[in-house]
């Protein structure tokens, strides 16, 4: 039997990325799947390669109503939900005397305001002993250059999965995070810095990771499985490294 049969996953920052990784293997593995992202064009052109039961759902999820027009879509389509996998995040790169309100409130609107939002407008259709799944990151416990805002986004995001696990354990819904390491997706081609950049920063990232590469978004998508699987029933409030090492040097 596959290990999402008839389950129903809502996906952040599913048009690419960790979050469309992600959305195959849920597929491939039986769920019926709610992709959700801010371009229409590129959640139509990623369903044109996806097989199964899933939607698309245009959505931004720094904004308060696009996150309950998710949610609504998703049950009006699947009336419950199982899985809430909240990935969408962003990750521009500024030095701290350069931060401006601006920068602070898109970073933080995006990888804290959208998460929260969406797990409440969320909480009242997710089935009892459901699974929520953040996409945190390395960078709450090592220090990069440029990313503070980003690193306390990160931060915040896991001290509110924290109380989050408290709050929803009477309905033994568990609620746990992925903090990955330097991923090969295209949040770096977001960052707005040439290309060359780019190229250099992700040299350096390898050089400091143990296994000496990028992990890949199809490595992420085998974690988010097996935490929003069967097999992790008694994983719960943890944040899982998949980073290749990074953070325990």
């Amino acid at each position: 039997m596959k290990k999402l049969e008839n389950k129903v996953a809502v996906i952040t920052g599913a048009n690419s990325g960790i979050g469309l990784a992600t959305a195959k293997l849920y597929l491939e593995q039986g769920a019926k799947v709610v992709l959700a992202g801010r371009r229409l064009d590129a959640l139509e052109e990623v369903a044109q390669d996806l097989d199964g039961d899933f939607i698309t759902v245009r959505a931004d999820v720094a904004k308060a109503e696009d996150n309950k027009r998710l949610i609504d879509e998703t049950t009006k389509k699947y009336g419950k939900i199982d899985i809430l996998f909240l990935n969408a995040g962003v990750a521009p790169p500024t030095p701290a005397d350069q931060i401006t309100e601006e920068h602070y409130n898109y970073v933080f609107d995006i990888n804290v305001k959208g998460p929260i939002l969406a797990t409440k407008v969320a909480l009242p259709h997710l089935n009892d002993g459901g699974s929520i799944l953040f996409t945190n990151s390395v960078v709450t416990q090592r220090g990069f250059e440029g990313l503070g805002v980003y690193s306390a986004s990160k931060g915040a995001l896991r001290a509110y999965q924290r109380v989050l696990t408290a709050e929803v354990k009477p309905r033994k819904i568990r609620v746990n995070s992925i903090a990955p390491g330097p991923i090969a997706t295209p949040i770096y081609d977001k960052m707005g810095l040439p290309q060359e950049t780019i190229d250099e920063m992700g040299k350096g990232f390898a050089q400091q990771v143990p296994l000496g590469r990028f992990g890949t978004p199809e490595e992420i998508a085998k974690s988010a499985l097996f935490l929003a699987s069967d097999d992790a029933t008694y994983i719960n409030g943890v944040e899982l490294e998949v980073d290749g090492g990074l953070s325990q040097i």
